[in-house]
């Protein structure tokens, strides 16, 4: 996962954008205040899948996000979007 943005918005919420490696999605962006995901954009990958896990982590613990999704594969690639985005989330909870 390589982080291309980190920064903290007006109103105090933080933005962390990343790019995915060995998947499908593209972007992953993950809003974030005091430790809770607030809100996750994932641009590329199955629909269906990336929607249902982004709605899914909004309003949970950043340090629970990552021990359910972590890795979790797709078709033997070692790594799935779920994966990614834990690793990203990971950043962010360091």
């Amino acid at each position: 996962m390589q982080i291309v943005k980190n920064e903290i918005l007006d109103n105090g919420i933080r933005y962390t954008m990343g790019m995915p490696e060995g998947v499908c999605s593209q972007i992953m962006e993950v809003f974030h205040k005091d430790g809770i995901v607030l809100k996750v954009r994932i641009t590329g990958g199955c629909d269906g899948n990336t929607t249902g896990v982004s709605r899914l982590v909004e309003g949970m613990p950043i340090k629970q996000v990552i021990a359910r999704i972590k890795g979790i594969d797709c078709h033997g690639n070692g790594t799935s979007c779920p994966d990614q985005l834990a690793q990203l989330l990971e950043t962010i909870a360091e």
